[in-house]
Protein backbone atom coordinates (compact mmCIF):
# COMPACT_ATOMS: atom_id res chain seq x y z
CA UNK A 1 0.00 0.00 0.00
CA UNK A 2 1.20 3.58 -1.09
CA UNK A 3 2.31 5.96 1.61
CA UNK A 4 0.20 9.14 1.75
CA UNK A 5 1.37 12.66 0.46
CA UNK A 6 3.48 14.66 2.93
CA UNK A 7 1.30 17.77 3.99
CA UNK A 8 2.05 20.85 5.20
CA UNK A 9 1.08 22.27 8.98
CA UNK A 10 -2.60 23.40 7.56
CA UNK A 11 -3.05 19.61 5.85
CA UNK A 12 -2.18 20.84 2.38
CA UNK A 13 0.18 19.58 0.40
CA UNK A 14 3.51 20.96 0.26
CA UNK A 15 4.29 23.63 -2.45
CA UNK A 16 7.14 23.58 -5.24
CA UNK A 17 9.54 26.26 -4.88
CA UNK A 18 7.69 28.39 -7.97
CA UNK A 19 4.70 28.17 -5.81
CA UNK A 20 6.50 29.76 -2.76
CA UNK A 21 7.43 32.41 -4.67
CA UNK A 22 3.91 33.13 -6.29
CA UNK A 23 2.80 33.27 -2.93
CA UNK A 24 4.76 36.60 -2.69
CA UNK A 25 1.39 37.97 -4.76
CA UNK A 26 -1.19 36.07 -3.16
CA UNK A 27 -2.19 32.28 -1.78
CA UNK A 28 -1.13 29.58 -4.38
CA UNK A 29 -1.48 26.53 -3.36
CA UNK A 30 0.34 22.79 -4.43
CA UNK A 31 -0.62 22.04 -8.14
CA UNK A 32 -1.42 25.39 -9.08
CA UNK A 33 1.91 27.19 -9.55
CA UNK A 34 2.08 26.34 -13.26
CA UNK A 35 -1.15 27.06 -14.80
CA UNK A 36 -0.73 30.62 -13.17
CA UNK A 37 2.51 30.43 -14.53
CA UNK A 38 1.10 30.48 -17.99
CA UNK A 39 -1.72 32.14 -17.80
CA UNK A 40 0.55 35.28 -16.25
CA UNK A 41 3.11 34.63 -19.68
CA UNK A 42 0.51 34.95 -21.78
CA UNK A 43 -1.35 38.12 -20.29
CA UNK A 44 1.91 39.37 -20.11
CA UNK A 45 2.85 38.76 -23.86
CA UNK A 46 -0.53 39.36 -24.97
CA UNK A 47 -0.35 43.66 -23.46
CA UNK A 48 3.57 43.53 -24.56
CA UNK A 49 2.03 43.00 -28.34
CA UNK A 50 -0.41 45.58 -28.24
CA UNK A 51 2.10 48.02 -26.41
CA UNK A 52 4.21 47.18 -29.62
CA UNK A 53 2.01 48.13 -32.04
CA UNK A 54 -0.01 51.25 -30.33
CA UNK A 55 3.09 53.88 -31.22
CA UNK A 56 2.45 52.46 -34.58
CA UNK A 57 -0.76 53.04 -34.58
CA UNK A 58 -0.30 56.60 -32.89
CA UNK A 59 2.38 57.63 -35.43
CA UNK A 60 0.56 56.51 -38.54
CA UNK A 61 -2.22 58.53 -37.56
CA UNK A 62 -0.92 61.77 -36.45
CA UNK A 63 1.19 62.28 -39.41
CA UNK A 64 -1.58 62.58 -41.45
CA UNK A 65 -3.01 65.73 -42.66
CA UNK A 66 -5.49 66.73 -39.87
CA UNK A 67 -4.32 63.50 -38.28
CA UNK A 68 -4.49 65.04 -34.41
CA UNK A 69 -8.17 65.91 -35.19
CA UNK A 70 -9.26 62.16 -36.85
CA UNK A 71 -7.57 60.85 -33.92
CA UNK A 72 -10.17 62.93 -31.45
CA UNK A 73 -13.05 61.32 -33.16
CA UNK A 74 -12.34 57.28 -33.87
CA UNK A 75 -13.64 56.62 -30.52
CA UNK A 76 -16.65 56.58 -32.11
CA UNK A 77 -16.00 55.00 -35.09
CA UNK A 78 -14.13 52.24 -32.84
CA UNK A 79 -17.70 51.89 -30.68
CA UNK A 80 -19.30 51.31 -33.89
CA UNK A 81 -17.28 48.90 -35.42
CA UNK A 82 -17.66 47.05 -32.26
CA UNK A 83 -21.22 45.81 -32.87
CA UNK A 84 -20.66 44.13 -35.38
CA UNK A 85 -17.33 42.56 -34.23
CA UNK A 86 -19.07 41.59 -31.02
CA UNK A 87 -21.88 40.09 -32.88
CA UNK A 88 -20.09 38.25 -35.37
CA UNK A 89 -17.73 36.84 -31.81
CA UNK A 90 -20.87 35.77 -30.08
CA UNK A 91 -22.08 33.42 -33.73
CA UNK A 92 -18.47 31.94 -33.72
CA UNK A 93 -18.63 31.36 -30.11
CA UNK A 94 -21.61 29.19 -30.65
CA UNK A 95 -20.15 26.86 -32.72
CA UNK A 96 -16.54 26.08 -31.65
CA UNK A 97 -15.08 25.00 -28.34
CA UNK A 98 -13.75 28.40 -26.41
CA UNK A 99 -10.46 27.60 -26.30
CA UNK A 100 -10.68 27.02 -30.24
CA UNK A 101 -12.40 30.03 -30.10
CA UNK A 102 -9.62 31.85 -28.30
CA UNK A 103 -6.41 30.04 -30.19
CA UNK A 104 -8.11 30.80 -33.77
CA UNK A 105 -9.33 34.20 -32.80
CA UNK A 106 -5.81 35.17 -31.87
CA UNK A 107 -4.09 33.93 -34.62
CA UNK A 108 -6.37 35.39 -36.75
CA UNK A 109 -4.85 39.02 -35.09
CA UNK A 110 -1.39 37.63 -35.86
CA UNK A 111 -2.02 37.26 -39.47
CA UNK A 112 -4.02 40.94 -39.82
CA UNK A 113 -0.32 42.40 -38.55
CA UNK A 114 1.21 40.52 -41.00
CA UNK A 115 -0.82 41.67 -43.43
CA UNK A 116 -0.60 45.16 -42.19
CA UNK A 117 3.04 44.92 -42.75
CA UNK A 118 3.18 43.82 -46.17
CA UNK A 119 0.48 46.60 -47.39
CA UNK A 120 2.93 49.47 -45.39
CA UNK A 121 5.59 48.53 -48.07
CA UNK A 122 3.43 49.70 -50.86
CA UNK A 123 4.04 53.43 -50.85
CA UNK A 124 0.23 54.59 -52.12
CA UNK A 125 -1.48 52.06 -49.42
CA UNK A 126 1.17 53.35 -46.71
CA UNK A 127 -0.25 56.70 -47.05
CA UNK A 128 -3.51 56.27 -45.85
CA UNK A 129 -2.99 53.33 -43.72
CA UNK A 130 -3.09 55.78 -40.67
CA UNK A 131 -7.38 55.50 -40.05
CA UNK A 132 -7.78 52.16 -40.67
CA UNK A 133 -5.32 51.05 -38.79
CA UNK A 134 -6.09 53.18 -35.33
CA UNK A 135 -9.46 51.84 -36.04
CA UNK A 136 -8.50 47.55 -36.10
CA UNK A 137 -5.85 48.33 -32.81
CA UNK A 138 -8.88 49.97 -30.98
CA UNK A 139 -11.10 46.28 -31.61
CA UNK A 140 -8.13 44.31 -31.16
CA UNK A 141 -6.85 45.62 -27.95
CA UNK A 142 -10.46 45.83 -26.69
CA UNK A 143 -11.09 41.94 -27.55
CA UNK A 144 -8.24 40.35 -27.36
CA UNK A 145 -8.00 41.47 -23.72
CA UNK A 146 -11.96 40.38 -22.76
CA UNK A 147 -11.01 37.67 -24.51
CA UNK A 148 -8.13 36.07 -22.47
CA UNK A 149 -9.91 37.00 -19.43
CA UNK A 150 -12.94 35.38 -20.19
CA UNK A 151 -10.45 32.57 -20.28
CA UNK A 152 -9.09 32.74 -17.28
CA UNK A 153 -12.80 32.64 -16.25
CA UNK A 154 -13.52 29.71 -17.78
CA UNK A 155 -10.31 27.91 -16.02
CA UNK A 156 -10.86 28.86 -12.58
CA UNK A 157 -13.74 28.78 -10.67
CA UNK A 158 -15.04 31.35 -7.83
CA UNK A 159 -12.50 30.02 -5.18
CA UNK A 160 -9.23 29.71 -7.35
CA UNK A 161 -10.14 32.98 -9.03
CA UNK A 162 -10.38 34.88 -6.08
CA UNK A 163 -6.53 33.73 -5.35
CA UNK A 164 -4.96 33.56 -8.57
CA UNK A 165 -6.24 36.76 -10.29
CA UNK A 166 -3.79 39.08 -8.55
CA UNK A 167 -0.74 37.02 -9.57
CA UNK A 168 -1.88 37.26 -13.52
CA UNK A 169 -2.76 40.81 -13.08
CA UNK A 170 1.06 41.26 -12.35
CA UNK A 171 1.75 39.85 -15.76
CA UNK A 172 -1.19 42.54 -17.31
CA UNK A 173 1.35 45.46 -15.69
CA UNK A 174 4.39 43.62 -16.33
CA UNK A 175 3.43 43.50 -20.35
CA UNK A 176 2.35 47.34 -20.45
CA UNK A 177 5.60 48.49 -18.72
CA UNK A 178 7.75 45.94 -21.18
CA UNK A 179 6.00 46.31 -24.56
CA UNK A 180 6.32 49.92 -24.24
CA UNK A 181 10.11 50.17 -23.14
CA UNK A 182 10.72 47.69 -26.11
CA UNK A 183 8.60 49.59 -28.85
CA UNK A 184 11.15 53.03 -27.72
CA UNK A 185 14.31 51.17 -27.82
CA UNK A 186 13.72 49.07 -31.14
CA UNK A 187 11.69 51.48 -32.89
CA UNK A 188 15.53 53.45 -32.93
CA UNK A 189 17.25 50.32 -34.03
CA UNK A 190 15.25 49.56 -36.56
CA UNK A 191 14.63 53.59 -37.76
CA UNK A 192 10.79 52.23 -38.79
CA UNK A 193 8.22 51.58 -36.95
CA UNK A 194 7.04 48.51 -39.02
CA UNK A 195 8.90 46.26 -38.28
CA UNK A 196 7.45 45.99 -34.62
CA UNK A 197 3.93 44.87 -36.67
CA UNK A 198 5.61 41.37 -37.68
CA UNK A 199 6.89 40.77 -34.08
CA UNK A 200 4.08 41.36 -32.44
CA UNK A 201 2.18 39.24 -34.70
CA UNK A 202 5.30 36.62 -33.37
CA UNK A 203 4.02 37.78 -29.72
CA UNK A 204 0.27 36.82 -30.61
CA UNK A 205 1.44 33.39 -32.06
CA UNK A 206 3.21 32.62 -28.77
CA UNK A 207 -0.56 33.99 -26.27
CA UNK A 208 -2.09 31.41 -28.70
CA UNK A 209 0.22 28.49 -27.83
CA UNK A 210 0.30 29.49 -24.37
CA UNK A 211 -3.92 29.18 -24.51
CA UNK A 212 -3.55 25.73 -25.70
CA UNK A 213 -0.75 24.77 -22.85
CA UNK A 214 -3.57 25.95 -20.26
CA UNK A 215 -5.97 24.29 -21.50
CA UNK A 216 -4.52 20.49 -21.70
CA UNK A 217 -3.48 21.29 -18.19
CA UNK A 218 -6.71 22.37 -17.43
CA UNK A 219 -9.19 20.47 -19.45
CA UNK A 220 -10.30 17.34 -16.99
CA UNK A 221 -10.97 20.06 -14.11
CA UNK A 222 -12.18 22.90 -16.50
CA UNK A 223 -15.23 20.21 -17.63
CA UNK A 224 -15.68 18.42 -14.71
CA UNK A 225 -16.86 21.90 -12.50
CA UNK A 226 -20.71 22.69 -12.69
CA UNK A 227 -20.93 25.54 -14.23
CA UNK A 228 -24.65 27.83 -13.22
CA UNK A 229 -27.59 26.87 -14.50
CA UNK A 230 -29.00 28.81 -17.83
CA UNK A 231 -31.60 28.21 -20.23
CA UNK A 232 -30.54 26.77 -23.53
CA UNK A 233 -32.27 30.16 -25.12
CA UNK A 234 -29.51 32.07 -23.08
CA UNK A 235 -26.79 30.00 -24.36
CA UNK A 236 -27.67 30.77 -27.57
CA UNK A 237 -28.28 34.38 -27.43
CA UNK A 238 -26.06 37.22 -28.59
CA UNK A 239 -23.80 39.57 -26.84
CA UNK A 240 -25.85 42.22 -26.59
CA UNK A 241 -28.75 40.59 -25.97
CA UNK A 242 -27.41 38.98 -22.89
CA UNK A 243 -26.51 41.76 -21.31
CA UNK A 244 -29.76 43.39 -21.55
CA UNK A 245 -31.93 40.05 -20.23
CA UNK A 246 -30.00 39.51 -16.82
CA UNK A 247 -29.86 42.31 -14.24
CA UNK A 248 -26.72 41.28 -12.64
CA UNK A 249 -24.82 41.68 -16.77
CA UNK A 250 -26.37 44.90 -17.43
CA UNK A 251 -25.40 46.43 -13.99
CA UNK A 252 -21.70 45.59 -15.24
CA UNK A 253 -22.10 46.97 -18.38
CA UNK A 254 -23.64 50.70 -16.85
CA UNK A 255 -20.71 50.58 -14.34
CA UNK A 256 -18.23 49.91 -17.10
CA UNK A 257 -19.90 52.69 -18.94
CA UNK A 258 -19.45 55.02 -15.96
CA UNK A 259 -15.94 54.06 -14.50
CA UNK A 260 -14.51 54.65 -18.38
CA UNK A 261 -16.29 58.29 -18.13
CA UNK A 262 -15.36 59.08 -14.91
CA UNK A 263 -11.78 58.11 -15.74
CA UNK A 264 -11.63 59.80 -19.48
CA UNK A 265 -13.15 62.69 -17.51
CA UNK A 266 -10.30 62.80 -15.57
CA UNK A 267 -7.65 62.81 -18.16
CA UNK A 268 -9.10 65.92 -20.11
CA UNK A 269 -9.27 67.85 -16.48
CA UNK A 270 -5.63 67.07 -15.91
CA UNK A 271 -4.69 67.69 -19.50
CA UNK A 272 -6.75 71.24 -19.25
CA UNK A 273 -4.82 72.10 -16.32
CA UNK A 274 -1.61 71.03 -16.96
CA UNK A 275 -1.49 72.98 -20.68
CA UNK A 276 -2.57 76.25 -18.13
CA UNK A 277 0.46 75.37 -16.21
CA UNK A 278 2.73 74.82 -18.48
CA UNK A 279 1.45 77.88 -20.88
CA UNK A 280 2.21 80.47 -18.05
CA UNK A 281 6.15 78.94 -17.81
CA UNK A 282 6.81 78.79 -21.22
CA UNK A 283 7.22 81.37 -24.00
CA UNK A 284 6.46 79.41 -27.56
CA UNK A 285 4.60 76.30 -28.58
CA UNK A 286 7.97 74.44 -28.99
CA UNK A 287 8.57 74.98 -25.45
CA UNK A 288 5.01 73.93 -24.30
CA UNK A 289 5.24 70.73 -26.26
CA UNK A 290 8.54 70.21 -24.47
CA UNK A 291 7.00 70.84 -21.34
CA UNK A 292 3.86 68.61 -21.64
CA UNK A 293 5.84 65.64 -23.44
CA UNK A 294 8.12 65.15 -20.06
CA UNK A 295 4.97 65.61 -17.80
CA UNK A 296 3.14 62.83 -19.61
CA UNK A 297 6.70 60.25 -19.83
CA UNK A 298 6.37 61.42 -15.71
CA UNK A 299 3.18 60.39 -15.14
CA UNK A 300 2.75 57.61 -16.84
CA UNK A 301 6.45 56.11 -15.73
CA UNK A 302 4.45 56.90 -11.48
CA UNK A 303 1.24 55.42 -12.86
CA UNK A 304 2.64 52.05 -13.90
CA UNK A 305 4.86 51.97 -11.17
CA UNK A 306 2.26 52.55 -9.00
CA UNK A 307 -0.03 49.77 -10.57
CA UNK A 308 2.95 47.35 -10.54
CA UNK A 309 3.71 47.54 -6.62
CA UNK A 310 0.05 47.52 -5.84
CA UNK A 311 -0.40 44.22 -8.18
CA UNK A 312 2.06 43.07 -6.65
CA UNK A 313 1.49 43.75 -2.95
CA UNK A 314 -1.51 44.94 -1.74
CA UNK A 315 -4.38 43.21 -4.36
CA UNK A 316 -4.41 39.77 -3.15
CA UNK A 317 -4.30 41.09 0.29
CA UNK A 318 -7.11 43.49 0.32
CA UNK A 319 -9.48 40.58 -1.48
CA UNK A 320 -8.42 38.54 1.41
CA UNK A 321 -8.62 40.65 4.56
CA UNK A 322 -11.17 43.30 3.17
CA UNK A 323 -13.19 40.66 1.45
CA UNK A 324 -14.44 41.27 -2.64
CA UNK A 325 -17.20 43.80 -1.29
CA UNK A 326 -15.35 46.44 0.34
CA UNK A 327 -12.15 45.78 -1.76
CA UNK A 328 -14.28 47.03 -5.16
CA UNK A 329 -15.56 50.62 -3.24
CA UNK A 330 -11.71 51.50 -3.13
CA UNK A 331 -11.83 52.71 -6.34
CA UNK A 332 -14.51 54.94 -6.45
CA UNK A 333 -13.75 56.63 -3.46
CA UNK A 334 -10.55 57.52 -4.93
CA UNK A 335 -12.06 58.95 -7.55
CA UNK A 336 -14.58 60.98 -5.79
CA UNK A 337 -11.66 61.70 -3.29
CA UNK A 338 -9.95 63.11 -6.81
CA UNK A 339 -12.77 65.03 -8.29
CA UNK A 340 -13.64 66.77 -4.74
CA UNK A 341 -10.10 67.95 -4.50
CA UNK A 342 -10.21 69.30 -7.86
CA UNK A 343 -13.60 71.21 -7.17
CA UNK A 344 -12.06 72.86 -4.11
CA UNK A 345 -8.54 73.42 -5.05
CA UNK A 346 -8.37 73.29 -9.18
CA UNK A 347 -4.50 73.24 -9.96
CA UNK A 348 -2.40 71.10 -11.85
CA UNK A 349 -0.40 69.53 -8.81
CA UNK A 350 -3.43 68.23 -7.01
CA UNK A 351 -5.06 67.04 -10.27
CA UNK A 352 -1.38 64.84 -11.27
CA UNK A 353 -1.45 63.50 -8.24
CA UNK A 354 -4.86 62.59 -7.35
CA UNK A 355 -5.03 61.07 -11.14
CA UNK A 356 -1.57 59.42 -10.85
CA UNK A 357 -3.59 57.13 -7.63
CA UNK A 358 -6.85 57.17 -9.24
CA UNK A 359 -4.91 55.32 -12.59
CA UNK A 360 -2.69 53.52 -10.44
CA UNK A 361 -5.46 51.62 -8.53
CA UNK A 362 -7.57 51.33 -11.54
CA UNK A 363 -4.74 49.29 -13.34
CA UNK A 364 -4.23 47.15 -10.67
CA UNK A 365 -7.08 46.85 -8.09
CA UNK A 366 -9.65 47.58 -10.30
CA UNK A 367 -8.99 45.45 -13.47
CA UNK A 368 -8.65 42.90 -11.78
CA UNK A 369 -11.60 42.99 -9.41
CA UNK A 370 -13.94 43.63 -12.32
CA UNK A 371 -12.74 40.65 -14.04
CA UNK A 372 -13.29 38.40 -11.14
CA UNK A 373 -17.20 39.69 -11.45
CA UNK A 374 -17.19 37.32 -14.13
CA UNK A 375 -16.68 34.59 -12.37
CA UNK A 376 -20.25 33.31 -10.87
CA UNK A 377 -21.69 33.41 -14.73
CA UNK A 378 -22.41 30.59 -17.31
CA UNK A 379 -19.57 30.07 -20.22
CA UNK A 380 -21.60 32.01 -22.44
CA UNK A 381 -21.83 35.04 -20.27
CA UNK A 382 -18.10 35.17 -19.74
CA UNK A 383 -17.20 34.86 -23.72
CA UNK A 384 -20.02 36.56 -25.08
CA UNK A 385 -21.25 38.76 -22.94
CA UNK A 386 -17.84 39.99 -21.77
CA UNK A 387 -17.07 40.89 -24.99
CA UNK A 388 -20.03 43.17 -25.45
CA UNK A 389 -19.45 45.05 -21.49
CA UNK A 390 -15.73 45.20 -21.87
CA UNK A 391 -15.56 46.43 -25.21
CA UNK A 392 -18.69 48.27 -26.66
CA UNK A 393 -19.88 49.86 -23.05
CA UNK A 394 -16.22 50.84 -21.96
CA UNK A 395 -15.74 52.94 -25.55
CA UNK A 396 -19.56 53.79 -25.11
CA UNK A 397 -17.79 55.72 -22.19
CA UNK A 398 -15.34 57.20 -23.57
CA UNK A 399 -17.52 58.68 -26.58
CA UNK A 400 -19.79 59.91 -23.43
CA UNK A 401 -16.77 61.92 -22.13
CA UNK A 402 -16.23 63.37 -25.73
CA UNK A 403 -19.49 64.38 -25.97
CA UNK A 404 -19.69 65.96 -22.24
CA UNK A 405 -15.91 67.62 -23.20
CA UNK A 406 -17.64 69.03 -26.02
CA UNK A 407 -20.87 70.43 -24.47
CA UNK A 408 -18.22 71.62 -21.85
CA UNK A 409 -16.24 73.46 -24.04
CA UNK A 410 -18.72 75.02 -26.36
CA UNK A 411 -22.58 75.18 -25.31
CA UNK A 412 -22.24 75.48 -21.70
CA UNK A 413 -18.22 76.48 -21.27
CA UNK A 414 -17.59 74.35 -17.54
CA UNK A 415 -14.63 75.65 -15.39
CA UNK A 416 -12.28 73.42 -13.76
CA UNK A 417 -14.65 73.14 -10.44
CA UNK A 418 -17.26 72.68 -12.50
CA UNK A 419 -16.24 69.86 -14.42
CA UNK A 420 -14.88 68.33 -11.43
CA UNK A 421 -18.12 68.29 -9.61
CA UNK A 422 -19.80 66.52 -12.69
CA UNK A 423 -17.49 63.67 -11.90
CA UNK A 424 -18.13 63.82 -8.24
CA UNK A 425 -21.93 63.41 -9.14
CA UNK A 426 -20.70 60.36 -11.70
CA UNK A 427 -19.01 58.67 -9.44
CA UNK A 428 -21.91 58.75 -6.64
CA UNK A 429 -24.12 57.12 -9.28
CA UNK A 430 -21.04 54.44 -9.90
CA UNK A 431 -20.79 53.79 -6.10
CA UNK A 432 -24.77 53.00 -6.47
CA UNK A 433 -23.96 50.90 -8.89
CA UNK A 434 -21.27 49.06 -7.25
CA UNK A 435 -23.41 48.18 -4.19
CA UNK A 436 -25.83 46.91 -6.40
CA UNK A 437 -23.52 44.56 -8.03
CA UNK A 438 -22.22 43.18 -4.98
CA UNK A 439 -25.44 42.47 -3.58
CA UNK A 440 -26.46 40.71 -6.83
CA UNK A 441 -23.00 38.85 -6.92
CA UNK A 442 -23.78 37.34 -3.61
CA UNK A 443 -27.02 36.28 -4.61
CA UNK A 444 -25.22 34.24 -7.50
CA UNK A 445 -23.24 33.01 -5.36
CA UNK A 446 -25.72 31.60 -2.77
Amino acid sequence: MSSPLPTDAAGREPRSALERVLSLVSDVRAKEGTTATLLTLNVFALLTAYYLIKPVRDALIVSMPSGPEYKSYMGAVIAVLLVPAVALYSRVADRIPKHRLVIGVTTFFASNLVLFFAVSQVEVIERQLGLVFYAWVGVFNMMAVAQFWAFANDVYDEERGRRLFPVVGVGASLGAVTGAALASDLNDRFGSPYPLLLLSAFVLLACAFLTLLVYRRERERMQARPLPEVSQKDERSGAFALVLKHRYLLLIGLFSLIFTLVNSNGEYLMGRLARDAFARETSSDAELKQALGGFYSSFYFYVNLGGVLLQTFAVSRLVKYLGFGPSFYIFPVVALADALAIMFLPVFSVARWGKTAENAVDYSLNNTLRNMLWLPTSEAMKYKAKQAVDTFFVRLGDVTSGGLVWVGSNLVPLGATAFAGVNAGLVSVWLVLAVLIVRERKRLLG
